[in-house]
């Protein structure tokens, strides 16, 4: 926090002083002195911010504060300067710092909580029946409340036959007040009764804390403690300990029904991982994605196109990564830019249903997903509760014990 204070009070400093020439000199101004100032301050306002800290989150912190409030001043104090002899640079200087601004006004306030629903759809030879699927991924807060509680709410609106959690429930540095976020997180969980005929299930993220973090669960959710299959009939369903989410020479064996691999971390889809369907979290969806560009920091191994939506791996192999629902903590800059929330929905269809067409052709956001805004929170749809299960798995991923729970649904 020093940190931040003393770079924003530097860089406070910087503007004023680059502000007091332009306007000594406002009757005579001159194009070079003020482009010369321009460049300047975002110069030593990038290289402050990348230089300033080690934390890589918090030099994030520290360009957000350059980009949506130093440099904005500035611009709007240069527009001050120049509006009588400049009229058309004063114009432009006050443009970029009200685009500056209405960005910054969408990245923090508006679209962190504006999510979106995701839709997918997946058809395989291997299914008998429909299956709908919700993932849940990165919820990821500090301060569980009426955004958690409205997105759990969606979720459960959807009537999904399962639903699947791919980590990072909530994020504290002390380990007193990560208990107490698990406890109120799974307080909302509980009211909003976050269950489905098929079960719920939870894998550990890299936020979440070991031995703490199962916490979360109520008792509908059976929790991936240690890397396992469920066997549910048409589907077997793998959940991935965090650390074997990041293993890219992972080995996980195949199986004879549609098989689906849930893990945080997207890099374990670079491994040889014998599923149909591999879904993941962790990335955020680069939180701040840039036109042309794509995500800026994903934190994971995966080829950029990957961070986010849908791609085909290959024949009958797909990869889900969801842009997840809360941000990053701590000191991170709690934004997002062209990348909204979102939870996921999909629909796993028996081939004969699918008409011919596979939806799941392509790569990123929009290979076979539809989006649209939430409607606002809804009442829960009543379900059975799955049985909380522990799980039991050996070194190899090829020989993890199963649980059969088919003969647990009503």
């Amino acid at each position: 926090m020093g940190t931040i204070v003393a770079y924003n009070l530097l860089l406070l400093s910087l503007v004023s002083m680059s502000l007091v020439p332009q306007w000594r000199n406002r009757t005579r101004c001159s194009v070079l002195l003020t482009a010369s100032l321009a460049l300047g301050i975002a110069l030593l306002g990038t290289v402050g911010a990348l230089c300033g800290s080690d934390d890589v989150f918090c030099s994030a912190q520290l360009l957000a504060w350059t980009a949506f409030v130093h440099y904005p001043v500035f611009l709007a104090g240069t527009a001050a300067c120049l509006y009588q002899r400049r009229p058309l640079l004063a114009c432009l200087s006050a443009t970029t710092s009200a685009a500056m601004l209405l960005i910054g006004l969408d990245a923090f306030l508006i679209e962190p909580h504006w999510l979106e629903v995701s839709r997918a759809t997946v058809s395989s030879e291997k299914l008998s029946s429909r299956i709908r699927v919700a993932v849940i991924a990165d919820l990821q807060t500090d301060a569980p409340g009426a955004y958690e509680r409205g997105v759990l709410r969606q979720a459960m609106d959807e009537k999904p036959d399962m639903i699947l959690m791919a980590g990072d429930y909530v994020q504290a540095r002390d380990l007193g007040r990560y208990a107490e976020l698990c406890n109120a997180m799974n307080a909302i969980m509980h009211e909003v009764g976050l269950r489905a005929p098929l079960g719920t299930y939870a894998v550990g993220g890299n936020v979440d804390r070991a031995g703490v973090w199962p916490l979360i669960s109520t008792g509908g959710v059976v929790v991936f403690e240690r890397t396992s299959s469920v066997d549910l009939g048409q589907v077997v369903l793998t959940g991935l300990t965090h650390a074997d989410s990041t293993d890219t020479t992972l080995h996980v064996a195949a199986r004879p029904q549609f098989h689906i691999v849930l893990g945080h971390s997207p890099n374990f889809a670079l491994g040889d991982v014998n599923a149909d369907l591999l879904i993941a979290g962790h990335t955020h969806g680069g939180q701040v994605r840039l036109p042309m560009i794509g995500p800026g920091l994903t934190l994971s191994r995966i080829p950029r196109p990957w961070a986010a939506g849908v791609t085909a791996l290959a024949p009958g192999k797909v990869l889900v990564v969801s842009r997840g629902i809360g941000m990053e903590r701590g000191l991170a800059p709690r934004m997002r830019f062209l990348c909204r929330p979102e939870l996921v929905i999909l629909e796993l269809l028996p081939t004969r249903r699918a008409s011919g067409h596979d939806d799941t052709q392509g790569r990123g956001d929009h290979a076979g997903v539809q989006f649209r805004q939430t409607i606002g929170p809804v009442e829960p749809t009543p379900a059975d509760f799955v049985p909380h299960a522990r799980q039991r798995a050996h070194e190899s991923l090829g020989e993890v014990d199963t649980l059969d729970l088919r003969a647990q649904w009503r």
